[in-house]
């Protein structure tokens, strides 16, 4: 009697599994202590002093970008209004990373979906979702609804 894989699930997603990556990980600010809290907030204060305060300034800094709080870096997100902290690539150190600015990316011109994919750990069909729901916001955000349209919902 054989193995059948009909009806197994795989805790992996196919885009995980192909390529090896993990999905990425989200540490909610409700959970870390008082003290967890003060250390990030003086380590930032520190790393403040000697961030780029320019464009051209963080242009020419080094690569990888060592300032991964910056809102523009691709290693994490963070959450403006529950401070939660999303790691994009839970496996990877920063200096594995093969880019870590978006400004970076945005200066070299246009790239395909999969190519952003690829930068945020994301499949590309998420990230199509994301370009319409943003091209929305800026259509609504230009010229009213068409007659008896509402504006989507969550813009």
């Amino acid at each position: 009697m054989g193995t059948s894989n009909r009806g197994r699930r795989h805790s992996g997603s196919k885009r995980g599994a192909r390529k090896g990556l993990r999905r990425s990980k989200t540490i909610a600010m409700r959970r870390l202590t008082k003290e967890e809290r003060a250390e990030a907030a003086a380590i930032l204060a520190e790393i403040d002093a000697l961030r780029p305060a320019t464009r051209e300034d963080c242009r020419t800094s080094e690569r990888p970008c060592p300032y991964i709080s910056c809102k523009y870096h691709l290693y994490l997100d963070v959450n403006p209004e529950t401070g939660s902290i999303k790691i994009n690539f839970p496996d990877l150190d920063v200096w594995e990373m093969s880019e870590t600015c978006a400004l970076d990316v945005a200066d070299r011109g246009g790239i395909t979906l999969e190519e952003v994919g690829e930068l945020l750990n994301l499949t590309r069909e998420r990230i199509r979702q994301v370009e319409v729901h943003g091209l929305e916001k800026l259509r609504f955000g230009y010229e009213e609804p068409p007659e008896g349209e509402e504006e989507p919902e969550g813009t």
